[in-house]
C-alpha cells in the first residue's frame, strides 16, 4: 500500500476545531486494519536494524503509533504526557504553541543515560511537541535516533525546528 492510498484513508474536515482549520481525522485510517498495519511498518521500516531502546510516544495519538512500533522493534514504550497525568516523580518543559504555551512530562526515571529513543506521534506540525518531547529526552541523557510521523504538514515548517534529527514522515500535505 502506497503513501498516496494511505493518504486518501485521511478524512479531511474543514472547520474543526475552529474556522480556517482542516484537520487532518486519522480515524479513518486506522479503522481500516490494512491501512492501520501498513502505517505502522511504514513508520517502523527505517529503523528496524537502529538498536532502538525505547519508543517514546506523545499524548495522545503518539500512544497509537508508538506502542506497536516498540513491540515490533523489542523495544520499551514511554509515554509523554500533558501536566499532572503521569503518578511518579517527573520532570517537565513548557513549549510553545501557536496560540500559546502548554508543558509536557516525562517519568524522571522512564530513560537511562545513552539509551537509544525513536519520537514517535501521528502529527508533525508546527513542531513544538516533538521539541519539548526531545528536550526532555536529553535532560535525561537519552540519545534521540529519529522520529516518525504518520503525518506531515510540510507548509508549517515544523522539520526545520528539529535540528537535523532524521525524520520519517509517510504521508506528507
Amino acid at each position: 500500500m502506497s503513501a498516496e492510498t494511505l493518504r486518501s484513508k485521511i478524512r479531511e474536515v474543514p472547520g474543526f476545531p475552529k474556522p480556517g482549520i482542516l484537520f487532518y481525522d486519522i480515524t479513518t485510517l486506522l479503522r481500516d486494519r490494512e491501512a492501520f498495519h501498513e502505517a505502522v511498518e511504514l513508520m517502523v521500516a527505517p529503523y528496524l536494524e537502529s538498536g532502538i531502546d525505547l519508543v517514546v510516544g506523545m499524548e495522545s495519538r503518539g500512544f497509537i503509533f508508538s506502542a506497536p512500533m516498540a513491540y515490533r522493534l523489542g523495544a520499551g514504550m514511554v509515554p509523554v504526557r500533558k501536566l499532572g497525568k503521569l503518578p511518579a516523580e517527573t520532570i517537565s518543559v513548557e513549549y510553545s504553541l501557536e496560540y500559546g504555551t502548554n508543558t509536557l512530562e516525562i517519568h524522571r526515571d522512564a530513560i537511562e543515560p545513552g539509551q537509544r529513543v525513536l519520537v514517535v506521534d501521528d502529527l508533525l506540525a508546527t513542531g513544538g511537541t516533538v521539541v519539548g518531547t526531545i528536550d526532555l529526552i536529553r535532560q535525561l541523557k537519552g540519545e534521540v535516533v529519529g522520529c516518525s510521523f504518520l503525518v506531515e504538514l510540510d507548509f508549517l515548517n515544523g522539520r526545520e525546528r528539529l535540528g537535523g534529527i532524521p525524520i520519517n514522515s509517510i504521508v506528507r500535505y
